[in-house]
């Protein structure tokens, strides 16, 4: 069976730490910035975790078995 390849589209979306936990950037930071306040701004300008249920299905796209 060949190798597998990884999902081009999710390896661009997502990143393992070093402890193995993916992560993923905040959503709604991308337009219409005017009328969201700065604390909010800066809130999603973090990346997040994924919850363990999705962290499962990226898992496969990435080939992190």
């Amino acid at each position: 069976m060949p190798k597998m390849k990884t999902h081009r589209g999710a390896a661009k979306r997502f990143k393992k730490t070093g402890t193995g936990r993916i992560r993923r950037r905040q959503v709604n930071l991308r337009h219409i910035l005017e009328k969201k306040s700065p604390g909010r701004k800066r809130r999603l300008a973090g990346d997040a975790d994924l919850a363990p249920g999705d962290a499962a299905r990226i898992n496969k796209l990435l080939n992190n078995h």
